[in-house]
């Protein structure tokens, strides 16, 4: 088979650079043991790599998703939505919420009760 040019690869990925990190990656893949999907030929990993990408037997979508996923150090975790958890104190939607009860007071009633609170006496125990 010919040597396979940057020419064959480049009508599948548009721009020089990213194919040039594309294929790097890929040949990093298939030393650490990735399944090729062309035959070696003796070639050696970066020319087995862009052979493969001109043959679109690997995606270049997917080598660049890969590629974005071994560079990550934080990998994001999806949170619940704050909205599927039910707060405390509110009213759910699907229960009878005809037993609970609730302490009405009017302001009149709070100042009567404030005002005939005692302080705390002051404890000396310096005695």
């Amino acid at each position: 088979m010919a040597r396979v040019t940057v020419e064959d690869c480049i009508d599948k990925v548009d721009n020089r650079f990213d194919l040039v990190l594309l294929a790097g990656h890929r040949a990093r893949m298939i030393s650490a043991g990735a399944p090729l999907t062309v035959d070696r030929d003796r070639d050696k990993n970066p020319v087995v790599a862009l052979r493969e990408i001109a043959d679109e037997t690997v995606s270049p979508e997917d080598l660049k998703e890969d590629l974005i996923h071994s560079m990550q150090r934080y990998v994001e975790v999806d949170e619940p939505e704050a909205d599927a958890v039910p707060l405390i104190g509110t009213p759910s939607s699907s229960g009878d919420d005809s037993d609970v009860q609730f302490d009405r007071m009017s302001e009149e009633d709070l100042l009567r009760g404030l005002e005939g609170l005692v302080p705390p006496a002051d404890s000396n125990d310096d005695d």
